[in-house]
């Protein structure tokens, strides 16, 4: 990077560099991003058609790269649209609009700046009707968009070509052509939006300027029926309409023939052609103003249903900062209520909003997939919505989600993929417990016992294990054994084995406490695993360096054993522990300090005592253990020389 010319000066270009070095450190900083976008825009006095080409190339590339991270950014689109524009012209700008509505093809904004381009620049109106796009399951993408993101040849293009019959012109310039208007796709992603206005007005104004009055009685016939902010307005203008339109366009065939009927039937005492049509007219054209005031109610009504969550709604837009948390409950109490509504296209449209705003939240996307996983013949909607979720907006640092991938592709057969699924996040996440355990469950299921054991085994060899880490990964590994195997005894050597290595390991020794606390016994061997409990306790209070809180804790849960299950003798040694344990200073026993203990002989040394508290925080079943990385370990190496008692 020290070598490369971004153009402009050097001042521009040492700005840049800085600007490049700080996201290298920081891939997430969201303001140097945009000091960089500002940078980039900025060079050689303002990016334009007679710019340098290195100064193009430069801004080009922050855009694509910014917007690759920030996909939901619909004013970004617009700008880097018109900077396309401004460097080379209509068909550029159009191929930044269409990734632009291929990422956030629920931005009313976008798409009524997209339709405005095209009228201002465009003035073949079948073009403007009849726009370049190939359209996928709940997502746009221009063919050439989409062929440039991926490498392709002439030859699978003309394939898909054909797959999709759109018509492929060569000649100086290619012009596609496909079955979707520019504006239908607009109101087929937005349309539904109660803020979508902006762009039924700009839908109606190009049908204005084509004095296609019939098209914008028909455009006004469907916004009637959507409850939106403005649904008013739109409907006084329909029914001023309606009064100098044909019968035959103010209602379906069979309402205006239901209503035609109970007129003639009405007027059936009457002389045969006392009643001129005009007055049948007349009087139809009066039932169904009032079939229009019968709808015009239902939309209020609907309209106000939602304005109790509309209104609530403080940031309808894609943003890095957190949501606070009346947002985010108003967005759960709005999908509540859109659920209960039972329309799917209107839930599901919600869904596409409310992941706007809150792209970064998993439990919004783990919601959107299962509630379509409920709905009959979805499973590749299911599987889009997993993708989007894992590979564009859920930080990985939030795997849950691509773990319920990986379990979506289990259940559909793909378990090579599932299995690829928990490997990628372990790349990134070398050592994290929760996916550790869920590929060896995997691995168990679909090949056995021994697998999931080969799948702890080469995470307790990899160097990129840390101590904790490791302790939690045994714990399961003699779980493994205990509850899928049936074999306590070889759980319990697995434990023994590896004591030493863990002395610090709350996890480790809960675990081992918890192991022979829960197995079953009898009036006979009772006592035998009495003794075996009683040792575990010995250990942890005369080998372990845990701290003194998270000791206590522990003979506590042993306390309550002896209580439970004790003999006629448990009483004392209850109060006994009582007084050495819970006493003041002056009575507790004389137990060893709770400093460093003894290296193991292999050299790893033991960690500092762990923060117990902020483990309690954890929610999941293998939380407590990601609150355990312990600092940074003795130049030795610490826990990555260690090795495993198999």
């Amino acid at each position: 990077m020290a070598d490369y010319n971004f153009g402009g000066s050097e001042e521009e270009n040492a700005e840049l560099k800085k600007l490049e070095t700080e996201l290298a450190e920081d891939p997430d900083n969201f303001e140097a991003w945009e000091k960089l976008v500002r940078a980039a825009e900025g060079l050689e006095g303002g990016i334009n058609r007679n710019s340098s080409p290195q100064a193009i190339t430069t801004v080009r590339n922050v855009y694509d790269r910014f917007l690759a991270k920030f996909p939901l950014l619909f004013g970004y689109w617009k700008k880097y649209a018109d900077l396309e524009f401004s460097i080379a012209g209509t068909e550029a700008a159009e191929m930044v609009y269409e990734r632009g509505v291929a990422s956030i093809s629920t931005s009313v904004d976008l798409w009524t700046n997209y339709c405005s381009f095209k009228l201002e620049t465009n003035h073949d109106s079948d073009v403007i009707r009849d726009s370049p796009t190939t359209r996928f399951p709940g997502i746009y993408f221009s063919p050439m968009s989409f062929f440039q993101a991926v490498s392709f040849s002439w030859s699978t293009a003309a394939q898909i070509f054909n797959h999709n019959q759109i018509t492929l012109f060569v000649g100086g310039s290619c012009i596609l052509r496909t079955l979707h208007r520019l504006f239908e796709r607009g109101a087929s992603s937005v349309g539904l939006d109660f803020l979508a206005h902006p762009f039924w007005d700009k839908y109606i104004e190009f049908e204005e300027r084509l004095e296609a009055y019939d098209k914008i009685f028909a455009i006004l016939g469907r916004v009637i029926h959507i409850p939106m902010h403005q649904y008013a307005r739109y409907f006084e203008r329909y029914r001023q309409l309606a009064q100098t339109r044909p019968v035959n366009e103010l209602a379906p065939p069979e309402i205006i023939s239901q209503f035609r009927s109970e007129i003639e039937a009405a007027s059936a005492h009457l002389p045969p052609g006392s009643k001129a049509e005009a007055e049948i007219e007349r009087d139809l054209r009066l039932r169904l103003d009032t079939y229009h005031l019968e709808i015009f109610s239902r939309t209020q009504t609907e309209t106000t249903k939602r304005w109790t969550y509309e209104s609530e709604i403080k940031r309808p837009y894609f943003h890095v900062t957190e949501l606070d948390e009346g947002q985010l409950a108003n967005w759960r109490r709005y999908l509540d209520f859109e659920e209960a509504e039972g329309n799917y296209v209107r839930t599901q449209f919600l869904y596409e909003r409310c992941l706007v705003t809150c792209a970064h939240y998993d439990e919004f996307w783990l919601r959107y997939a299962r509630w379509m996983s409920a709905q009959p013949g979805k499973e590749e909607e299911v599987r889009n919505i997993y993708q989007r979720a894992s590979t564009i907006y859920v930080p990985i640092a939030n795997p849950t989600v691509r773990l319920h991938y990986a379990y979506f592709e289990e259940m559909t057969g793909r378990v090579d993929v599932a299995k690829d699924i928990h490997n990628a996040i372990l790349v990134t996440l070398p050592g994290h417990i929760e996916t550790i355990v869920s590929l060896a469950n995997l691995s168990r299921r679909h090949g056995g016992l021994e697998a999931a054991i080969e799948v702890y085994k080469a995470q307790l060899d990899s160097p990129q294990c840390d101590l904790a880490t490791k302790a939690a990964l045994v714990a399961e590994w003699a779980r493994l054994l205990w509850k899928i195997k049936g074999s306590p005894e070889d759980a319990r050597q697995v434990f023994q084995k590896n004591q030493q290595y863990y002395l610090d390991s709350r996890p480790f020794w809960t675990s081992y406490l918890t192991f022979e606390l829960e197995q079953p016994t009898s009036a006979a061997t009772e006592s035998v695993q009495y003794e075996r409990i009683r040792q575990v306790i010995e250990d942890i209070r005369s080998k372990s360096t845990l701290s003194a809180d998270v000791v206590k804790e522990l003979v506590q849960i042993y306390m309550v054993y002896l209580l439970e299950r004790g003999t006629k003798e448990a009483a004392k040694e209850y109060m006994t522990l009582d007084r050495e344990v819970h006493g003041p200073t002056s009575v507790q026993a004389a137990t060893k300090a709770r400093g460093p203990g003894k290296a193991p002989e292999n050299g790893s040394q033991p960690a500092p005592a762990p923060d117990h508290a902020a483990a309690a925080a954890q929610q999941n079943a293998y939380g407590y253990y990601q609150q355990q990385v312990p600092p940074q370990q003795a130049s030795n190496g610490g826990a990555q020389t260690m090795p495993v008692r198999y």
